[in-house]
């Protein structure tokens, strides 16, 4: 079973992304299997692995979009694996829709819990 932990904070400028990568990256020196989820419509830690976001086919909105409308998801599509020992769902723009998608959605704080839920039990750290 994983542990989950979130680093979040509404301004911006305050380090949530390179606390992110730098606590990945660490824990995968350690040998623990880490996923990353960005969860920032600017994809800025997706961008900081080495990612253009833009250029990416498949993101976290786009699998979120999948759970929202009950489609099955392909285990690890849209997962990118980096050379430092991390897996990262990545994100781009499309997410800052997201919001709106939501609005009429039953229970929809457990969108990203349904996303990354199939991926508990590879991971130590999500």
């Amino acid at each position: 079973m994983s542990r989950k932990i979130a680093i979040t904070n509404n301004k911006g400028g305050v380090g949530k992304t390179m606390t992110t990568l730098n606590l990945g990256a660490a824990l995968a020196q350690l040998g623990k299997r880490v996923l990353l989820v960005d969860a920032d419509a600017q994809g800025s830690l997706t961008l900081s692995l080495g990612w253009e976001p833009d250029e990416l086919p498949i993101t976290l909105y786009d699998l979120m979009i999948k759970a929202i409308q009950d489609k099955s998801v392909t285990h690890g599509e849209g997962m990118l694996h980096h050379e430092e020992g991390v897996d990262l769902l990545p994100a781009n723009i499309e997410l800052a829709g997201m919001e709106m998608s939501l609005v009429s959605v039953m229970y929809h704080e457990t969108i990203l819990k349904q996303v990354i839920e199939p991926y508990k039990h590879e991971y130590d750290y999500i």
